[in-house]
């Protein structure tokens, strides 16, 4: 059984003070942080599913939080999300409630306020939330019914390829070490080596190319794995 990381937070403002503190304080707290500067990027990066929670500030350049959260919804992406901003009328809360938000902080708030509505989320979605669809440009990882597509095309891999791949495309833009890949898809699981990750990778990649997909899985050497692709190369 796959063990549970580090919850994954996506946070989205266009204040690079708010940036660097959010991601300072979220990653003490013991969390895996990501941030984009507009409201494009975040939309990006929200709409692969690969995060626990989002942090969305409402008045961010290229695109409002409010039509975010709105497109997100529209596109069943159900991540939660926790609205932030300065305004503090009834109507404006209301509003972004009544588009789908899991809640809403007005600024200035509390670090420590910040954090416990946060894991207040992550406890409310509980362990269903990490059974949603992942999605990565065409491909499409359905946790639910541990099922891989590409353009539609199932991609037959067995249950340690799954897992594999499962964890890549939830760390989306991340790279991951051969260990954590051993802690998350092998747990405790005796004589396992590190070679054995690189031998399952590339069984994984082997099926990914015979679809047209073998581009998202990249080694990056003398580090780990990586699962990408152009949108999210220039996002991050």
């Amino acid at each position: 059984m796959m063990k549970i990381v580090k919850p994954r937070v996506l946070v989205v403002d266009d204040e690079p003070g708010v940036l660097k503190a959010l991601q300072r304080g979220l990653r003490a707290e013991d969390m895996d942080v990501v941030t984009a500067a507009d409201g494009p990027s975040g939309l990006r990066l929200a709409r692969t599913g690969a995060f626990d929670v989002v942090l969305l500030d409402i008045m961010l350049p290229g695109l409002s939080g409010y039509r975010v959260l709105q497109q997100l919804r529209a596109e069943n992406v159900t991540t939660p999300v926790l609205l932030v901003s300065a305004k503090d009328g009834e109507i404006d809360q209301a509003d972004g409630l009544d588009l789908g938000a899991d809640g809403y902080l007005v600024k200035p708030f509390s670090f420590v306020v910040l954090v416990a509505q946060v894991r207040a989320v992550l406890r409310r979605a509980g362990p269903d939330a990490s059974r949603g669809t992942l999605r990565l440009g065409s491909l499409e990882v359905d946790r639910a019914l541990r099922q891989v597509r590409w353009d539609g095309t199932e991609v037959p891999l067995s249950p340690r390829e799954f897992g594999l791949l499962e964890v890549l495309v939830s760390r989306a833009g991340t790279v991951v070490t051969k260990d954590e890949l051993l802690r998350a898809v092998w747990g405790e699981e005796q004589a396992v080596t590190r070679n054995l990750v690189e031998v399952y990778v590339g069984y994984v990649r082997r099926k990914l190319d015979a679809v047209g997909a073998g581009a998202l899985l990249r080694t990056v050497r003398g580090h780990g794995y990586l699962a990408s692709d152009a949108q999210l190369d220039e996002v991050m």
